[in-house]
């Protein structure tokens, strides 16, 4: 999860994203609108598939002691 999270990070970094603010476009939207949503989209996905990944944890019964 740290390098999903690591990851999303660098590719929404300004330095980064601005290597795809051109002034082309690809169906009337501009190139870095494709590039943002496309990057949010897959951390998205990224994020589910590895929730699936991880087993829930079980749930503890603890007993108290009243005595």
């Amino acid at each position: 999860m740290f390098i999903l999270t690591v990851g999303g990070l660098f590719a929404l970094l300004p330095p980064v994203v601005y290597i795809f603010n051109h002034d082309t476009s690809v169906f009337g939207v501009p190139q870095i609108v494709f590039y943002l949503f496309g990057v949010w989209l897959l951390l998205i996905a990224a994020t589910a598939g590895l929730t699936r990944l991880v087993r829930p944890e079980q749930d503890a019964k603890f007993e108290v002691d009243e005595g």
